[in-house]
């Protein structure tokens, strides 16, 4: 173990680096409740798509430590697991086994991306006022998604959107669940959000709005969506959107986490990033636990922010990603309890997860309007139109035409135009849908 993960190297040790993985895997649980109650409104088997994500996060963070020997957990990703839902197939209709195929096709693009380097190229061209309009907006929507499962924000048809029953148990458990976890994360305590999801869980079957269906037993079966993605159906014009979303949610998401966690954990050398060994091994793993997890049933794996919190505890190599994956794998044996936890439970971890997104505003370069109207108008198009792609069509399209405009035409990076391009031909073509 030593030697495979050179710890000494590392300046670590065992015990450093599974107290580590153990940090991790507690910011990152509450995925495992998230991820089924909303891939679960679509028609998928709430109890195999549990299943699913606890294997994707289990692989994924397997692969990322013993292949590219980084502490940085995989899982299921927050915003795309949204977008799966309730863009792909509540709003545009697809069925979600034509969704996993879409997952599949954007995890095999991204890993021809990845081997070739055009993924470096790609998120060079991509201005960082735009990224931060992108996962800010992911946030907003995330926030949206979270004030309507809990009835806080209920529609009007007078004004849009107005405010709903805050007498509502439901409710009002939603709401005392946010303060929780803000607290509890303000306090810095270990696992904050997957806390407050337990807490609010046993409140709402105390309460009856819940129903407590055990806490331990034999995984459930994960054959109602094992293998069940749909890739002839995902090759059809209409889902072309859906799959350059994907990838630049994938490109945008992951890179950024892997570099700037890496960072922390001093794994990365001085010169350019595309230079680091690590970070090439790194991207690769990222791409292969994508497609991976379309098999399984779920949406895209992606890297971790919380893996940040491991790296703050010590971990340095491998072995803390294999730690939280062992972890994934024996979280599979509590699905009665991921079973009891109601829309209400979740509603805070998203909303905070969406406080927490949202924070990226602060990174644009709001003293130039050429960059910031377009990243706002990025963040703000996203939960009006419950669609992440109009909300990127909107901002690459934007921002090149006002760089045009202003005479910066040359400021615009080859990527960002060819997105752009790509955008204007959908809705040419295709419309809004």
């Amino acid at each position: 173990m030593e030697r495979y993960f050179k710890l000494s190297q590392h300046g670590s040790t065992v015990r450093t680096e599974v107290i580590a993985g153990i940090t991790t895997f507690l910011t990152m649980a509450y995925i495992i409740f998230v991820n089924p109650d909303i891939l679960s409104t679509t028609g998928m088997d709430r109890n195999a798509v549990f299943v699913a994500t606890c294997l994707a996060a289990a692989i994924g963070s397997a692969v990322m430590g013993l292949w590219a020997n980084w502490p940085i957990g995989m899982a299921p990703g927050m915003g795309l697991n949204a977008f799966f839902a309730f863009t792909v197939v509540g709003a545009m209709g697809f069925t979600w086994q034509q969704a996993l195929g879409a997952v599949f096709i954007s995890g095999v693009i991204f890993l021809i991306l990845s081997a070739t380097g055009i993924r470096r190229w790609l998120v060079a061209g991509i201005p960082l006022s735009m990224r931060s309009g992108v996962a800010a907006g992911i946030g907003m929507f995330l926030g949206i998604i979270a004030l309507q499962s809990s009835g806080i924000v209920v529609d009007s048809p007078a004004t849009l959107v107005t405010l709903g029953d805050l007498t509502n148990p439901g409710t009002l458990l939603t709401v005392a669940g946010f303060f929780i976890i803000v607290a509890l994360d303000a306090l810095r305590v270990t696992g904050a959000i997957l806390i407050g999801i337990l807490v609010v869980t046993v409140a709402a079957i105390l309460l009856g709005v819940s129903q407590f269906g055990g806490i331990l037993s034999m995984p459930p079966s994960i054959a109602p969506t094992l293998l069940q993605l749909d890739i002839w159906g995902a090759l059809g014009f209409g889902i072309f959107q859906v799959i350059l979303v994907m990838v630049l949610v994938e490109v945008f998401d992951a890179t950024g986490t892997l570099i700037g966690v890496a960072k922390r954990a001093r794994l990365l050398t001085e010169g350019p990033v595309h230079q680091n060994p690590g970070l090439s091994r790194a991207l690769m793993a990222d791409s292969t636990a994508i497609t991976i997890g379309s098999m399984l049933g779920t949406s895209s794996t992606t890297a971790y922010v919380e893996s940040a919190s491991g790296v703050q505890a010590g971990g340095r190599t491998g072995l803390t990603a294999l730690v939280v994956a062992v972890l994934f794998l024996l979280a599979m044996f509590f699905a009665p309890l991921a079973g009891s936890v109601p829309a209400y439970a979740t509603a805070p971890a998203l909303l905070y997860v969406a406080t927490l997104m949202v924070r990226e505003l602060s990174e644009i370069a709001w003293e130039d309007v050429t960059e910031a109207a377009p990243a706002v108008l990025t963040a703000l198009v996203m939960p009006f139109t419950y669609s992440i792609a109009n909300g990127l069509a909107f901002g690459f399209i934007s921002y090149a035409v006002i760089k045009l405009l202003t005479g910066r035409a040359s400021q615009v990076h080859a990527a960002t135009w060819i997105v752009a391009a790509l955008f204007v031909i959908k809705f040419a073509f295709f419309g809004g849908h």
